[in-house]
């Protein structure tokens, strides 16, 4: 199943991640673009989101210098659109994958795109990491890891179910049951025409 193959990169996109645990260590992708071009997508977005969650991490420290704040920002931002830009390219990949398949008469959309699935997943991944960090941390109460583990059991549960979800959408789209109409996202902040700030500078 399509999932099991993408929570199996997350997870190994976040243990390598923390084998170094700085965000701003050098990234290579272990899949091929031109032959493994589907995992490529999923190691690079996974990595993506990884990042940024360390990034949100580090600019909630109450201390933290207002100048590197702001630059933090910046990141974050930019972070923000890489991810949507690699939603984009996943859901690509699943056009061209599906471009042959007529859908039936009654076929249906769903509420988001394959890609947004995925999106979620990743993120999911995350939680579950870090949940089960918090879980087992020696140096945390036994009241804490308690809590901490029934949260990740939550989580473990909901990535059953998001998996499943996932690949009955791709089965269905597949089958011609569900078709894909994908939006690009029309973000307005970054656009020097769209936001008023940025148009006035110019």
């Amino acid at each position: 199943m399509f999932s099991s193959k993408a929570n199996v990169i997350f997870q190994n996109v976040i243990e390598t991640y923390h084998v170094i645990n700085t965000v701003d260590q050098p990234f290579k992708n272990r899949y091929d673009e031109k032959t493994e071009l589907i995992e490529h997508l999923l190691y690079r977005k996974c990595w993506i989101d990884t990042v940024q969650w360390h990034y949100e991490d580090i600019i909630r420290d109450p201390n933290i210098d207002p100048v590197a704040a702001l630059k933090l920002k910046r990141q974050i931002d930019a972070s923000n659109q890489d991810r949507t830009d690699m939603v984009e390219y996943i859901d690509s990949y699943f056009l061209e994958k599906y471009k042959h398949v007529t859908p039936k008469s009654n076929a249906t959309i769903n509420t988001e795109s394959p890609a947004w699935g995925i999106d979620r997943l990743s993120i999911l991944a995350l939680k579950i990491y870090h949940m089960n960090e918090e879980a087992t941390r020696i140096d945390a109460s036994d009241a804490h890891k308690a809590n901490c583990q029934s949260k990740l059991n939550v989580l473990l549960e909901q990535r059953e179910d998001l998996s499943s979800a996932i690949d009955t959408l791709l089965q269905d789209i597949e089958n011609g049951d569900k078709y894909m109409k994908v939006y690009k996202q029309m973000k307005m902040y970054n656009d020097d025409e769209l936001n008023p700030v940025l148009r006035g500078q110019k």
